[in-house]
């Protein structure tokens, strides 16, 4: 005789477990919405070289928040990125404007942006300092330093090379191509590739969701803390580049929200700000739907004032998603 055995029910996952799961789908459903509803509002918005502006608009937002999203990743979180990069874009122009290779110029805001890295890296594993105290400190230094370097003037961008990722182009399938969007998705793939088929990746999220077992595991924290920020300062000087392929001038004022924006992307994205949970490919969804927003809002002609407070609520919204996802799953 055969004893039928009942299998165990299944338990009913709820909406929190189910965005801790698969992170990049509510960024895709709320990209997906705000696109339909600024194409009904507006004539313009649901144009091919408009979506491709768009796309271009979201470079340098997309590649701050790249880096970011390393950061917080680990539990912290980087305030000075916008300003950092907003220094290389100074010092690449100034160079350049001087007469420097257009090469050397951009080198010199890389390395830059890099040392900044390893300063907070440096501060946040040896002495212990949190990220937030550190990198709002370095933004402070970094508003001044870009303040000194323009001398109230804005610097014009006279050098091809630093201008090649905004201005050189192709076609796919009829929609225009820059050659910055084409390195964006490159990086994207790059961090990807390393977040989840490297050790690297793997002590990543270790050091972020428990960082005195990731200790006790053998892991080398502060080496993978301080690897975490240089590669972060690495993507802000590249953010830079791409900021002068967009602009005729390097310009202190501008980008100032950048900061603002890279965390609403990150974190609108599923990247949780206690660390070691988050997708590149939901920072992506993020930096789109960010992106998507600023375009669509300024088509409707709405105050620039107004876009930010929207900005705002949407990266509270994202907190208060995630931590009630938090309590779901930990209940």
């Amino acid at each position: 005789m055969t004893t039928a055995t009942a299998a165990p029910a299944r338990e009913r996952e709820s909406l929190g477990e189910f965005l801790l799961r698969a992170p990049a789908v509510g960024p895709a459903l709320a990209l997906i919405v705000a696109i339909v509803v600024f194409s009904v509002a507006t004539d313009t918005f649901f144009d091919l070289d408009n979506l491709s502006t768009v796309v271009q608009q979201s470079l340098v937002v997309g590649t701050l928040a790249l880096g970011q999203t390393l950061v917080i990743l680990i539990a912290g979180i980087d305030l000075s990125n916008a300003a950092s990069m907003v220094v290389a874009t100074l010092i690449m122009a100034k160079l350049a404007a001087a007469g420097t290779n257009g090469f050397v110029a951009l080198l010199a805001g890389v390395v830059l942006t890099i040392i900044v890295g390893i300063f907070i890296g440096g501060l946040a594993t040896r002495i212990k300092l949190p990220a937030f105290i550190i990198t709002l400190g370095t933004f402070t230094m970094l508003t001044a330093v870009s303040k000194l370097i323009a001398g109230g003037q804005a610097v014009p961008v006279t050098d091809g090379l630093l201008q090649w990722l905004g201005t050189k182009r192709y076609l796919f399938g009829g929609i225009p191509i820059t050659y910055g969007m084409t390195l964006a998705l490159l990086m994207y793939l790059g961090v990807w590739y390393a977040l989840t088929k490297t050790a690297w990746g793997k002590h990543v999220y270790a050091v972020g969701n428990a960082p005195e077992s990731a200790r006790l595991s053998g892991i080398k924290v502060n080496r993978t803390v301080l690897s975490v920020y240089i590669v972060a300062g690495l993507t802000f000087g590249i953010a830079a580049w791409q900021a002068l392929g967009r602009t005729p001038n390097a310009d202190p004022n501008q980008f100032q929200l950048g900061n603002l924006d890279s965390i609403t992307a990150v974190v609108l994205g599923g990247t949780s700000l206690f660390g070691g949970r988050g997708s590149v490919l939901g920072t992506l969804m993020g930096a789109l739907v960010v992106a998507v927003l600023r375009s669509g809002l300024t088509q409707m002609n709405v105050d620039g004032n107004y876009q930010d407070l929207a900005t705002g609520a949407l990266l509270i919204a994202a907190v208060v998603v995630d931590r009630i996802a938090r309590r779901q799953q930990q209940s």
